[in-house]
């Protein structure tokens, strides 16, 4: 198939993805007690405020009116104001964009050579105490729960050895200002996808270095390391490629749970807000994000599992 029309039908397909989520999510945000009317009106409500605070905000027009103004707005790049701040909603979303970044961004950085190199390794001495090591290090450390394992981390390395801080109340707008910060978040982001990408790069590996071609190298003379790097390895990571795209997509729902846990200002702190406050434009801006981020990343990931899987087996 050629790749370019693959694509684009994998765009068009994705474009209409983000639009049903976008639905999707203001249906169920219309299913949700109460209103960001009533959270404003604060602890003793009057009806007559509540019903201003409604008409105000236009939240007495009718569902389908501000579904089809709220799509057509998004068409145009305009996500609407924020029903708490009045802000808005794409510079709220700028605000809690960077610590998200920040975290996301490291893990990944680090995710592909220690889970990679953990598979390769594993592959390589397969059978041996190093790969059982390895195996068992990864089978209990996907067990653990993100939460727990946040809490864990923070109980030992923080609040007994002193050695990173708790939580990053105080922390400076730009955490990699302060990189104390972000060593236990990162390691409880890391934890989980290292497990399962590291598994799935050691089971292609192993495949691959029984198969014919590298076979082939190695009575061509080629040193070991060479037939592993440059002729097995690539094919062991495919597999590998689209676990990293799922891998992407779950730390969107993991950075929720790392940024409540060490109090993080980043997007899953924004939403977290967002939803106690019924702040609905947010939490649809949010969840299109979330959702258009997913596409992108399973389409680069199909299109690099596409490149790097040989043509006879396409």
């Amino acid at each position: 198939m050629n790749l370019a029309r693959y694509a684009l039908r994998r765009l068009l397909l994705g474009a209409a993805q983000v639009v049903a989520v976008a639905t999707l999510v203001f249906v169920l945000t219309e299913a949700l007690p109460g209103d960001a009317a009533v959270v404003l009106a604060g602890d003793i409500p009057d009806e007559e405020r509540i019903a201003q605070l409604r008409h105000a905000l236009e939240l007495d027009r009718p569902a389908v009116e501000r579904w089809a103004g709220w799509l057509a707005g998004l068409l145009r790049g305009d996500l609407g104001v924020s029903l708490v701040s009045g802000r808005p909603v794409a510079g709220v979303l700028a605000d809690g964009l960077p610590p998200t970044l920040v975290l996301a961004g490291v893990t990944l950085l680090l995710l592909v050579p220690v889970a990679v190199g953990a598979g390769v390794l594993a592959a390589v001495r397969r059978g041996r105490p190093l790969d059982r090591v390895l195996t068992g290090v990864t089978v209990g450390l996907y067990s653990i729960p993100e939460f727990a394992l946040g809490v864990l981390l923070v109980a030992v390395f923080a609040v007994r050895l002193g050695w990173f801080p708790p939580t990053a109340i105080g922390a400076p707008p730009n955490l990699l200002e302060q990189p104390a910060l972000l060593v236990l978040p990162v390691a409880v982001l890391l934890a989980r996808p290292v497990c399962s990408i590291s598994r799935l790069v050691r089971a292609g590996m192993i495949d691959a270095l029984g198969s014919g071609y590298v076979a082939h190298a190695r009575r061509l003379g080629l040193s070991p390391w060479r037939v592993r790097l440059t002729h097995a390895l690539p094919n062991a990571l495919a597999p590998g490629v689209q676990q990293l795209a799922r891998t992407t997509d779950w730390l969107l729902g993991g950075v929720i749970v790392v940024e409540s846990v060490f109090v993080i200002p980043g997007l899953g702190t924004l939403l977290n807000d967002s939803v106690a406050a019924r702040d609905i434009p947010v939490i649809q801006a949010l969840c299109v994000l979330f959702a258009t981020t997913t596409v992108v990343v399973n389409l680069a990931a199909d299109l690099g599992a596409y490149r790097l899987t040989p043509a006879g087996a396409r």
